[in-house]
């Protein structure tokens, strides 16, 4: 199992969009793309220092299926230009780590 990691931070006035288009258009655009060993996606937030930092951290079952959401090129963001336009910054790049154990309560 992949677990794929990247941030992206607003200011106050755009937190409550960008986290709508995430929850309303862009979770269910990608979970309507059907992709082979997509496993899901957790949403965190915080605020710091007058900003709120996002962290999307979506699960699959390979590389494989990594690269069927990303492309081949997996390791670049996929961030939609409507998010663009809501975030201050974000990471160019999306983290990917192997879930070696996962612990069930």
């Amino acid at each position: 199992m992949i677990a794929r990691i990247w941030h992206g931070w607003t200011n106050m006035q755009n937190a409550d969009a960008y986290e709508q288009l995430l929850n309303h258009e862009i979770f269910v655009n990608i979970a309507d793309k059907n992709i082979d060993g997509y496993k899901g996606i957790e949403l965190l937030k915080r605020i710091n220092n007058g900003e709120n930092e996002f962290i999307t951290i979506m699960y699959f079952e390979s590389l494989d299926a990594v690269k069927q959401f990303a492309g081949e090129n997996y390791e670049v963001a996929v961030v939609p230009e409507n998010a663009r336009r809501l975030l201050l910054r974000y990471d160019n790049t999306s983290q990917h780590y192997e879930i070696l154990k996962q612990k069930q309560s």
